[in-house]
């Protein structure tokens, strides 16, 4: 059972936190180390998105960020002189239909907390050193702050331990991709004469793109490109002198920055692992994937691999479901680390266009096409990671006709019931049917305690994350039946 398995995760930062709280809200047994001394006091990753929102709502747990937060209802671009387009993020098709601007170290904090009420302590100046996979078990040495090394046995091991993961060199993985060879500034401060504040600000000057990301009150983070070095080596951290003459050159010399909180100059880069896992060791979020802060995705993409490997792993650990389940979870998410990669590196190009000509172009486009609704409910559901999906996963089956509403492979657009302990498919559809289902295999599922009139139509399987996993007609009870076989342990 679970309480006889042990979870061990290597990392601490959003993607293991999330990861650590689903698997003990599912009545996992997990350790969670991180090298570090304490979670980080920047502002990093500034964003929930909408989609990550909604999981931790159906995990219970949302309410604590919302106040440590504010929304932001959309994002204006402009070249200085004129406003080329405006995204408004209110038609986003989720009860959450905003941004949630909220420093890093609060989205860490919020989740430490919540682990630590559970009984669960993060392990910290504590270093995961080596492991070798047993087939029954994974063998790992872990070095503490004072250099003694503890040798340990897990069931399982997730490297959530970013960008520089130990777990992704133990498995010989190639992180494949590229650094750009432009250099970025950041800056993070009180900065007065820019509003409103609940909208990102982006100027596509012709020297460069300069991009506002709101924080708190009037703290802002900057960010702009820079060019090539000119020794080609590591760009110097910019001086707060340098960033107001940046933003009084590329957006308006109202601008002005005080009291800086973080100043730095980085590099993008754009990698990714082919496979998430490898026998009995995972790895999600930054060890997996890292790519352009384009769009603001990569923490949220990284927090949904965790909710999504979280549920596979509580149903195997609990002798519920087959551990072929687990073999979904590097094309599923593998094929969204495809994706955010592919996206980011559009919008940073797109933004970080030189040619004078090439931007009277861009500019023209953008302008047009966000004048349509459509297109501007379909960049707001991207962004916002609403429109991610499943459609080839292997645990994705599509029967008969299903009328209006969610196919195999979309994502439920309701709340989940919190349900019983352990994680579950939902069975939605004709009660007799969902309730047999559940009744059959209640170690896989539990009915709908209610029943949308306008679902009955459909027979579906709702995954713990809220994706459809079967989809047929009211009447393809035998097919749903056989879907839930598949999985179940003989």
């Amino acid at each position: 059972m679970a309480d006889s398995s042990t979870v061990l995760i290597a990392g601490a930062g959003p993607v293991g936190l999330t990861l650590a709280n689903e698997l003990v809200r599912y009545g996992v047994t997990v350790r969670i180390v991180d090298k570090a001394p304490a979670r980080t006091d920047k502002s990093k990753a500034l964003v929930l998105w909408s989609r990550s929102l909604e999981l931790f709502d159906d995990a219970g747990y949302v309410e604590p960020f919302l106040p440590a937060g504010f929304p932001a209802h959309g994002a204006q671009i402009s070249t200085g002189k004129e406003i080329v387009a405006r995204v408004s993020l209110d038609s986003v098709d989720s009860r959450f239909p905003y941004a949630l601007m909220i420093p890093q170290s609060e989205t860490e904090r919020i989740l430490e907390e919540r682990l630590a009420s559970r009984g669960v302590t993060v392990e910290r100046s504590v270093e995961l050193t080596a492991f070798s996979d047993k087939g029954e078990t994974v063998e790992a040495t872990l070095k503490k702050a004072d250099g003694t090394l503890e040798t340990l046995e897990a069931d399982w091991l997730v490297g959530c331990d970013g960008a520089h993961s130990s777990v992704r060199h133990g498995l010989a993985f190639a992180f494949e991709g590229s650094t750009q060879e432009s250099h970025w500034a950041l800056a993070d401060g009180h900065i007065s004469g820019l509003e409103p504040n609940d909208r990102l600000h982006i100027f596509w000057h012709r020297d460069g793109i300069l991009a506002f990301f709101p924080i708190v009150g009037d703290r802002w983070r900057v960010v702009g490109d820079l060019g090539l070095a000119s020794d080609g080596g590591h760009h110097a951290d910019p001086t707060l002198a340098e960033i107001n003459e940046l933003m009084a050159h590329r957006g308006s010399p109202d601008f002005v920055m005080s009291n800086p909180i973080w100043l730095a100059a980085f590099r993008i880069n754009e990698r990714k692992v082919k496979d998430y896992r490898k026998g009995r060791v995972f790895l999600a979020g930054d060890a997996a994937h890292v790519h352009s802060p384009a769009g603001g995705q990569g923490m949220n993409t990284g927090m949904q691999d965790a909710f999504n490997l979280a549920w596979k792993l509580a149903l195997v650990i609990e002798g519920n479901a087959r551990p072929s389940l687990l073999d979904s979870y590097s094309p599923e998410r593998s094929a969204v680390g495809d994706r955010v990669l592919r996206n980011a590196g559009r919008l940073t190009e797109a933004a970080t266009v030189r040619n004078p000509l090439l931007q009277g172009i861009r500019n023209t486009v953008a302008k047009f096409a966000t004048g349509f609704p459509v297109v501007q409910h379909k960049m707001a559901n991207q962004f916002s990671e609403m429109d991610i999906g499943y459609p080839d996963s292997p645990l994705t089956a599509h029967h008969g006709h299903v009328g209006t509403g969610p196919k195999a492979g979309e994502r439920w657009p309701d709340k989940l019931p919190a349900g019983a302990r352990g994680a579950r498919f939902l069975a939605m559809g004709p009660p007799d049917a969902a309730a047999a289902l559940a009744a059959k295999f209640p170690r896989l599922a539990i009915a709908a305690s209610r029943h949308d009139p306008g679902h009955v139509t459909a027979l579906r399987l709702i995954r713990p994350d809220g994706y459809v996993g079967f989809a047929g007609s009211a009447g393809d009870h035998a097919q749903a039946e056989a879907y839930l076989a598949g999985l179940a342990v003989d």
